[in-house]
């Protein structure tokens, strides 16, 4: 029942996205048969086509070694984004995973998530102990009190099941010949059934018995990250892809597939990546918006076709202001890239004086440029120190979110969680922990990015370090009438060195103490977790960071930090392989979407 349900749903939703951006209709595959799992069959082609077929990608390949030839020279310079940079040769990046296999059977059937279902928003608001308002309409069972939820009668092993076939056609019209360099028309393919990754809700063990306290009011809101994979840096790209069955790879395939798992998780904010620009106004927001979410976007500057997205429930949550915030400087040999990140200020519509931060970022892919990297989150960091600000002198919760390309562990990942980084000695192909054996040996430069950029080693403002530096008006005002002459001189004096020598201290830091809501390695054996991968690639890059609650004494102005509630699991190398890698017929990127759920107490 509930996959006939999300089936017709699905249906619903690309029918009316269709007409509302006029490229949706058509493209869902056919409904699925009573009880089995969500996905396609795709039927083997003829013998003939087969070979036609592996004789084009044979061209293909070629094409691409020649490719990466010519570009071995520009090496050390490196790309301005992940799919320009890997085109460049580069050691592969298989992790080496260890640990014994966890036994198959050994969890609950109703406690997994098969291909990639999570836990729906609309946790509701609850004064005191009470609680309003249990899940959305996602089609999931949901313990408002465990955050245990399940597929309602699925078992996970389900997942093996045969599906109908998926109509596509790639290349031109019918009856014409496909585009030189691609695949032939595919009609109809048979691919040996690939399962569904088997993802379940982990409840976090400190947030049992988390109440607001007596005559207080909690918001509970989940909150997803994804990296949708941009069509066109797919087609561009497709080395990267050369273990995926080609009738996966078209977006025909691709769209509806991530709209049904956007729908599944059913989270109350989405922050997306790679969202490429044509399909976010004609397919995509049209989409979200007939499913109640109200869209902000940012695509990146210059030619480049993607940009972010952070999508929020207009039903719960409104929007004070929208600040896109690009990382390019005209100019500036060091920030000449076409990056972008996206803040915005949301508040619950159950309390007014409530207010939430959310960003969402994509930085730099280049592994051997950390010195770019490192400036771009700088930027990022400083915008959200100052939109975090608020008037009464206390600051608004934080959800950072994002694909950091960037590994845990790495130095730019403990700045980010630690918030501080001492980079005496660091090599620019050191800050991101992609490259096994870093190619970039030039160690950073001290400062990092030139003073004109306005933000300093803390990650802030100039403007907003002054102004902090102050206090009120009325005892600035008496402390300067007591000063002589000599006081003020010797006073700019001392500033002027304490500037001088901040500016040449090879040191990074920021205020915001940002916690990761993912551990990083899987329980019981450790093996890392994975949120994307590819052909070259199994690693994690992808983060929800958020501001925890702290305890701050009453005298002073504090903070509003978040409760981690929950969060759906992720995977490791091992399982990802058992499903053909990523992108396959189920999971449409090549990121897995992070969830978690929080709660804000005020």
């Amino acid at each position: 029942m509930f996959l006939r349900q999300l089936s017709s749903r699905g249906s619903s939703l690309l029918s009316r996205s269709g007409a509302a951006g006029g490229a949706a209709r058509g493209l869902q595959p056919e409904p699925l048969p009573r009880g089995s799992a969500l996905g396609v069959h795709l039927r083997r082609p003829a013998h003939g086509a087969f070979k036609q077929r592996t004789s084009s990608q044979e061209e293909e390949e070629h094409r691409d070694e020649e490719r990466t030839k010519q570009g071995a020279a520009t090496q050390e310079a490196g790309g301005g984004s992940r799919k320009e940079a890997e085109r460049r040769p580069r050691p592969n990046h298989h992790l080496k995973h260890g640990g014994p296999e966890e036994p198959r059977g050994t969890r609950p059937a109703g406690d997994f998530f098969s291909c990639g279902v999570g836990v729906g928003g609309g946790g509701g608001a609850s004064r005191g102990s009470g609680r309003q308002g249990a899940g959305g309409a996602g089609g999931l069972q949901v313990d408002s009190h465990t955050h245990t939820s399940w597929c309602a009668g699925q078992e996970p092993r389900r997942s093996r099941t045969h599906f109908p076939p998926l109509h596509l056609q790639r290349g031109g019209a019918a009856g014409e010949p496909p585009p030189a360099g691609t695949s032939p028309p595919v009609t109809h393919l048979e691919a040996q059934p690939v399962q569904c990754l088997q993802r379940r809700w982990e409840a976090v063990a400190s947030s049992a018995g988390v109440e607001p306290a007596e005559g207080s009011t909690a918001f509970d809101f989940s909150v997803v990250s994804y990296n949708i994979l941009s069509q066109e840096l797919l087609e561009d790209n497709a080395y990267l892809y050369r273990h995926c069955h080609p009738a996966v790879l078209p977006w025909s395939h691709r769209l509806p597939n991530l709209l049904a798992e956007i729908q599944r998780l059913d989270a109350d904010i989405l922050c997306l990546q790679e969202v490429q620009e044509d399909h976010y106004l004609n397919q995509l927001k049209p989409a979200l918006q007939a499913l109640g979410y109200q869209c902000a976007y940012k695509k990146r500057t210059g030619s480049k076709p993607d940009g972010c997205a952070i999508v929020f429930r207009a039903s719960r949550l409104s929007l004070l202001s929208s600040n896109p915030v690009e990382f390019l400087v005209p100019g500036d040999a060091l920030l000449d890239r076409d990056n972008v990140g996206l803040v915005v200020l949301l508040r619950p519509r159950s309390d007014p004086s409530a207010v939430i931060l959310v960003a969402n970022t994509h930085l730099l892919y280049n592994p051997r440029r950390g010195d770019v990297k490192l400036a771009q989150l700088a930027i990022l960091l400083a915008e959200i120190d100052r939109l975090s600000r608020l008037p009464d002198g206390s600051t608004s919760a934080v959800v950072l979110c994002g694909d950091f390309n960037s590994t845990p562990w790495s130095p730019l990942y403990s700045l980010l969680t630690e918030g501080c980084l001492d980079y005496r000695g660091l090599s620019i192909g050191s800050v991101s922990g992609q490259e096994v054996s870093p190619r970039g040996h030039r160690l950073l430069s001290c400062p990092i990015w030139s003073p004109s950029l306005g933000v300093t080693q803390r990650c802030r403002y100039q403007s907003q370090s002054a102004e902090s530096s102050c206090s009120s008006p009325t005892a600035v005002e008496g402390a300067i009438s007591s000063l002589t002459v000599e006081d003020v001189a010797s006073a700019a004096a001392a500033a002027a060195a304490a500037a001088a020598a901040a500016l040449h201290r090879k040191q990074l830091e920021h205020d915001l103490k940002l916690q990761s809501t993912y551990q990083h390695h899987l329980m019981p054996d450790g093996r890392p977790e994975v949120t994307t991968c590819h052909s070259r690639t199994a690693i994690t890059v992808d983060y929800i960071l958020y501001t925890p609650e702290l305890d701050t004494p009453a005298s002073l102005p504090g903070g509003r930090g978040l409760h981690l509630l929950g969060k759906l699991s992720l995977v490791g190398q091992q399982e990802l392989q058992e499903v053909a890698r990523l992108p396959n017929q189920h999971h449409s990127s090549d990121h897995l979407p992070l969830l978690a759920r929080f709660r804000l107490s005020y």
